[in-house]
């Protein structure tokens, strides 16, 4: 099963998912939403946000790069098929993650 995961998304936290597949979306919506360094006993967990500096094109690459290794070494029961960018004439850009379960 394939699910997207926006980080644009602001979704409540479950305590209970009822699904396997829903533990899973959660957990990689956290890992791609939480700043590198930002979590005390885990400084590495999370991506990197300094990278939001750098010119676009080399920003996208870094930042595909980094959620595909985050996610590879915190939840390893998925697999990510696919990174890409959504934005709006405001500069916005939100990273659409697609992955594969099960």
């Amino acid at each position: 099963m394939e699910i997207d995961i926006l980080t644009a998304s602001a979704e409540e936290i479950n305590f209970a998912p009822t699904t396997e597949a829903e533990e899973i979306a959660q957990n990689v919506r956290t890992i791609i939403t939480t700043p590198k360094y930002s979590v005390p006993m885990d400084r590495l967990f999370g991506v990197d946000t300094e990278i939001i500096d750098f010119p676009t094109p080399k920003a996208m690459a870094q930042i595909q790069a980094e959620i595909i290794q985050a996610i590879r070494k915190y939840e390893p029961r998925c697999k990510v098929k696919k990174v890409t960018f959504e934005g709006n004439n405001d500069g916005k850009l939100a990273v659409k993650v697609r992955v594969e379960i099960g």
